[in-house]
This record gives structure tokens, sequence and C-alpha cells, in this order.
């Protein structure tokens, strides 16, 4: 049976995986899905070793990248100890990846919906006040190649590319990256409402709204244009998810 990650187009893993990504991969993935519990060791050296038919300096390179990741803190004579959940780099992109295939997916998605609901209105908002007239165009850009898309492939990197945009257009280095980094969530959120009929028809004018607000230089309605746009996404998922049997995100 196929599973999510499968389907997913947010970061398929490379055919023909080196053997330090595989332990990479597979211990982080142990580590996100609680099989590997905040203060666990990491299976020790030697079992690694033999498992993974490895050299000892590979090994230690993978533990370093899920070091550098939040997940796991080396320490002499202890070893590798899981680091407590708040300490993990949750958007980096390896460990989001994890936590994607991991979580439910209604939960995953009501934890996503949260953040976007915080961060979303604010961004709109400040790009209304901040904006180039450069970072406006790219805005512009972005929506008429949503308004182009004929399907749900074509529309993907158009629809991130629009939020991306607003996130760089608030002139705040922190909250591009931000936007960045949540795009890589969005794509799961993006082809799971477009499962519904008529949905990109109906979020274009949604989309054009919050676009019209950034040119006016009007924040307030940037904010309220973002925050219709969210409860209407909400909606949607909420639909898909119960046509599949699975709880709302309420």
């Amino acid at each position: 049976m196929k599973t999510r990650a499968d389907h997913s187009t947010y970061r398929r893993q490379p055919e023909g995986k080196s053997m330090h990504g595989r332990i990479v991969s597979d211990l982080g993935l142990a580590i996100v899905s609680g099989s590997l519990q905040p203060g666990d060791r990491l299976p020790g050296e030697a079992q690694l070793l033999e498992r993974y038919e490895i050299s000892r300096p590979v090994l230690r390179e993978a533990v370093r990248v899920l070091v550098a990741k939040g997940l796991v803190i080396s320490r002499q004579r202890a070893g590798a100890l899981v680091r407590p959940r708040n300490e993990w780099h949750l958007l980096d992109p390896d460990v989001l990846y994890w936590l994607i295939q991991t979580k439910p997916q209604q939960e995953f998605l009501a934890t996503l919906m949260e953040v976007r609901r915080t961060f979303e209105p604010a961004a709109a908002a400040l790009a209304a006040k901040s904006a180039t007239e450069g970072q406006v165009r790219q805005i512009e850009q972005a929506f008429a190649g949503m308004a182009a898309a004929t399907d749900v492939e074509q529309l993907l990197e158009p629809d991130l590319a629009f939020h991306r945009s607003i996130a760089e257009a608030t002139g705040n280095d922190l909250m591009a990256y931000i936007g960045n980094m949540l795009s890589l969530a969005l794509r799961e959120s993006i082809i799971l409402s477009s499962q519904l009929p008529n949905t990109h028809e109906l979020s274009l004018p949604r989309h054009e709204a919050i676009l019209t607000a950034i040119r006016n230089r009007d924040p307030l309605a940037a904010r309220q244009a973002t925050l219709v746009q969210l409860q209407e996404t909400d909606d949607d998922l909420s639909h898909v998810l119960s046509a599949k049997g699975i709880v709302d995100l309420a």
C-alpha cells in the first residue's frame, strides 16, 4: 500500500540516495515519529555500523547532521541523545518533510493553519506598507501565473510564489525566511484543497483582493483579505477531510 509520501510532491527523496542520507533519514524519521523519544539514546555505534555496513566517519557525519537540525545532542560517553521537541529546527526542510510524513494529516494541517492565521495577515499588512514597486510587480506576476493555470500542477508554483513574494515584500529578512520555509508545507495544503471542484476559480478573487490591498498600500484591507482567504481555505480543507472520513480541522 502506498503512503502519503509516495504521492507527495513536497520533496521527493532522490533515487539512489547515499548511505549517509539514508542514515540521516532513517534516524530523523524515528525521532520525529516518536519511535525515539526525547532523552533516548540513538542506537549504539556498533549496532549502526553493523546495520548499515558503513565506516565510522560516515556514521559520525550523519550524527553531526542530526545535531545541526536540532534533533540530537552529542555528548562524550553519553552518546547522542534525542533533544526535547521544542528544540528541533522544525523549519529545516528535512525535519519539516519528516513531520509531514509522520503526523496524522488532519493534525498537521491544523498546526499549519494556526501558523498561517498568525503569520500571513501580519505579513500582508506589512507588505502593504513596505513593498517596493518591484516587489509589488513580483506579487502581480505570481497572481498572473495563478490565473493562467489550468490544472493543479500549473497552479502550484505560482500560488507558492504569491505567498513567498508577500513575505519578501515585508522588507523583513526573518519574515521572508519564515515565508519561504512555510511554502514547503503550504504545498501539501494546496494539493489537498485543490481536490474540491472549482477551488481554483473561487480562490482567485480572494487572492486578487490581497494583491489589490497591497497595491493600494492599505494594510488593514490586506490583513482582512488574507483572513478571508484563510477562512475559506480552512473550510475547503475541512470538506476534503470530511469526504475522506477524517475529522475536520476545528
